[in-house]
C-alpha cells in the first residue's frame, strides 16, 4: 500500500534547524510508514535530510514493542507487526493521531530520558489546549487522564527508538478511535487501567484541532530538549 501523500507541509525554524511538519491524509499502512520513517532516520543520520515530525493515522493494527509478551495478545483480530520500538503491545487505528518524530538528539542534548519526558509534556500541553486535563503517572510511561467515572485511564501512548542519536516512532493519542479494538491486547501491559479518548470524555476530538494544539505548543517541546544542556553551560 503506498504511503499517503502529504496534504500539508510547513517548516518550523528553530535556532539551528529546520524541521519538516508533515500531515498525511487518509490511512497510511503501518509497515509502509515504518519503512519510510527508517529511511528518513538513515538520511538524517547521514546529513542528507532534515528532521521530521509526521502526523498520520493507520488502519487497525496491533504493534509489538521490544518488550511485548505474547500472553498479552489476547485476540489478534487485526494484523500484528513488530515495531522495533520500546514498550509492549499497543493498538493503532482510525481516530487516533499518530506522531512520528525523526529528530537528531546529538544536537538536542543526547538525553533519551529527557526526550521521552518532553514528548509526554508536549502531548499533555496540547490536550490541555483542548480542555483535557492530562498528566504523567509515576512508573507508567504515557499520557493519563481521568475517565467519566473518575478512574485513571490512558489517553495516549509513547514509544520510541533511538539509533545513533536519531529518534523514531513517537506518540499516539486517542481522539475518536473505536476503543473496543483495544480489547484484543493488554495495552502496554497495564491490564488494571482502561483506555479512553477525547470523544469519550466529551471533549473536542477533531484531528485538525489537535494538530493545531500540537503546533501551538511545539516551541516549548523543542526548548525542553535542550534546557538541561543550556543550564549546565
Amino acid at each position: 500500500m503506498p504511503i499517503a501523500s502529504a496534504r500539508h507541509i510547513c517548516r518550523w525554524v528553530t535556532d539551528i534547524h529546520d524541521i519538516e511538519w508533515r500531515t498525511s491524509p487518509g490511512l497510511t499502512d503501518y509497515a509502509a510508514a515504518l519503512a519510510e520513517m527508517e529511511a528518513r532516520a538513515n538520511a538524517v543520520s547521514a546529513g542528507s535530510a532534515g528532521e521530521l515530525v509526521w502526523l498520520l493515522e493507520h488502519p487497525p493494527v496491533y504493534t509489538a514493542g521490544t518488550s511485548a509478551d505474547s500472553a498479552e495478545l489476547i485476540d489478534p483480530r487485526f494484523p500484528v507487526v513488530a515495531a522495533g520500538r520500546g514498550g509492549r503491545y499497543t493498538y493503532h487505528g482510525p481516530g487516533q493521531r499518530i506522531g512520528y518524530l525523526v529528530l537528531n538528539l546529538a544536537k538536542r542534548g543526547r538525553d533519551v530520558r529527557c526526550y521521552v519526558h518532553a514528548l509526554e509534556g508536549w502531548v499533555i500541553a496540547a490536550l490541555g489546549e483542548m480542555g483535557i486535563s492530562a498528566f504523567r503517572a509515576p512508573g507508567r510511561v504515557g499520557i493519563w487522564t481521568h475517565d467519566a467515572s473518575g478512574q485513571e485511564a490512558k489517553i495516549g501512548a509513547i514509544g520510541v527508538r533511538v539509533r545513533r542519536w536519531i529518534t523514531m516512532h513517537g506518540f499516539s493519542v486517542n481522539l475518536s478511535p473505536d476503543l473496543s479494538h483495544f480489547g484484543g491486547i493488554v495495552p502496554c501491559g497495564l491490564a488494571e487501567y482502561p483506555v479512553t479518548s477525547a470523544q469519550a470524555l466529551g471533549a473536542s476530538h477533531a484531528m485538525e484541532t489537535f494538530d493545531a494544539a500540537l503546533a501551538l505548543t511545539s516551541g516549548a517541546f523543542l526548548d525542553s530538549l535542550t534546557c538541561e544542556r543550556e543550564n549546565e553551560a
